[in-house]
């Protein structure tokens, strides 16, 4: 295919826009068995038919079988292979979190296929494009640029589906995201790797530009595709506020205070604005303090890997950002040492009385997983919650895609690859119990304009945004002007299954 312009992130598809390549796509989904989920149906599971939860429970949730789609929500049991009425989720202990705030974490590592809640954006990206005839499916490449778990989804979505899925991502980045690629990809340059780390978005989005030359390739880019924000809004949202109805369930004196999300591509900070609009609770945005770009307009390298940086993500909606919170990936590697390993967890045990069971679920938690739990205390601390507070975050994947990381903090800290109890004790002392309020900065109009403005030098000047598109963003009518396109959206995806013959099997 030769050069094609790509559609614009405010250009939203509504209506099919190509016939013929909405047909081909039919063709294939019907030849691979593959129904496509409603949003409603991803934010309440238990409307999806009996006999597709049924089915399920034959599946593995890490195959790439079309019924996984079915998965692709909250609502997954431990064992990943039936759901819950509310998404599991773990309360830390005030021993650990040093507060009296309640800290309740949603766990990502429940969803299927890629073990991280990215799968989520990445199907909410692609579905509309595919159901309107945008993306043809049976020639085009689905392009996901990423820092890690995003185009992993990108890629699992991909397969599915039957289409080629490409994954763009720093060379950096753990090798457990690699080896994961290198085993669902379709040929070896499928995967992408671009120059650096965590921060080194830009460099992502350069190589997506030259990409975006060839017509074969449809850019799917979380940072500025609005379906990545109404997943969250719509599925992510629900799902935390079904957590702390049930916590508020025995204990009806309780309050949401806050909502904490590392930046990233600002996909799940949209819960936050469900939650806010809904319950009252504050939004708090997480970031590296090695990379402190909505801070303090900074720069530089970090590893809390998960939250690409130096820069605004076009569905950060900024203005309805209450605090920023600054966590040291020092932090996150010492304690990613701490919860998994022996010497940490029996240190945990021995001097703080945590519950070994405890100690065992924080495997759970990932580097950017952590950085939201300290974000959380960090909250706790500044804003003086007490013990009928609530915080809720995300733990976005678990530790099992940073075991590589973990051996590499280890050589380089300790030089003998093990964690030692008093080393333990440091980093637990300086890290989690002795997390502080530094760092914290509360978003006050004038600082919400200059996080705004900020976004302009990647958006406007680097990525071509309009600028009258740019600066709609301030108004809270245009994000809540957005959410009139879910139900376009799951209408448009019910045709599609009637037009494919799926939809008898809901």
């Amino acid at each position: 295919m030769g050069r094609r312009k790509q559609a614009g992130p405010f250009d939203f598809p509504t209506e099919v826009e190509d016939a013929k390549v909405r047909e081909r796509a039919l063709a294939l989904l019907r030849d691979n068995g593959v129904r496509l989920p409603t949003f409603a149906e991803l934010a309440q599971p238990d409307r999806i038919a009996k006999s597709l939860s049924a089915a399920l429970a034959n599946i593995s949730a890490d195959a790439p079988h079309p019924l996984n789609l079915q998965r692709v929500h909250w609502f997954n049991d431990l064992a990943r292979t039936g759901s819950v009425g509310t998404p599991v989720h773990i309360e830390l202990p005030p021993a650990l979190t040093g507060v009296e705030a309640r800290v309740v974490v949603v766990l990502g590592a429940l969803f299927p296929m890629i073990a991280a809640h990215k799968v989520l954006a990445a199907y909410a990206c692609l579905a509309p494009r595919l159901v309107s005839g945008r993306f043809d499916a049976t020639r085009q490449r689905a392009v996901w640029p990423s820092t890690g778990n995003y185009c992993r989804g990108g890629v699992a979505i991909s397969r599915i589906l039957g289409c080629r899925g490409v994954a763009v991502l720093p060379a950096g980045m753990s090798q457990e995201r690699f080896d994961w690629l290198a085993r669902w990809v379709r040929a070896p340059e499928d995967i992408v790797r671009t120059p650096g780390t965590e921060s080194n978005v830009k460099e992502i989005y350069d190589k997506c530009a030259e990409l975006e030359l060839d017509g074969a390739n449809e850019i799917v880019n979380q940072f500025s595709e609005f379906g990545n924000y109404l997943a969250h809004w719509r599925c992510t949202g629900p799902a935390l506020r079904a957590v702390f109805e049930a916590l508020r369930a025995t204990s009806p004196d309780l309050r949401l205070a806050g909502f904490v999300a590392a930046s990233g591509s600002a996909g799940t900070l949209a819960a936050g604005d469900y939650l806010k609009d809904e319950l009252g609770s504050r939004i708090a945005v997480v970031e590296a303090v090695e990379c402190p770009t909505l801070l303090m307009n900074g720069y530089g390298e970090h590893n809390i890997q998960g939250i690409g940086d130096k820069h605004v993500p076009l569905i950060h909606n900024v203005m309805n950002t209450d605090l920023v919170i600054g966590v040291s990936d020092q932090a996150t590697d010492g304690l990613n040492a701490v919860f998994n390993t022996d010497a940490g967890r029996e240190y945990l045990v021995r001097r703080l009385g945590i519950e070994p069971q405890m100690t065992r679920a924080l495997a759970y938690f990932g580097l950017s997983s952590i950085a939201n739990v300290l974000g959380a205390i960090k909250m706790a601390k500044h804003c003086r919650l007490g013990p009928t507070d609530v915080i809720v975050t995300v733990a976005t994947d678990a530790h099992a895609m940073y075991a590589s990381e973990l051996a590499r903090y280890l050589q380089r800290r300790h030089n003998r690859g093990e964690l030692m109890p008093e080393t333990a004790a440091e980093i637990v002392g300086q890290h989690l119990l002795g997390a502080g309020t530094e760092h914290v900065l509360e978003a006050t109009e004038r600082e919400r304009q200059r996080i705004f403005n900020l976004g302009y030098f990647t958006w406007v000047e680097q990525q071509g945004v309009a600028v009258a598109d740019f600066d709609r963003r301030r108004s809270v009518q245009f994000w809540r002007g957005l959410h009139d396109l879910v139900p376009q959206w799951d209408e448009m995806i019910e045709a599609f299954n009637r037009d494919n013959g799926m939809a008898a099997a809901a």
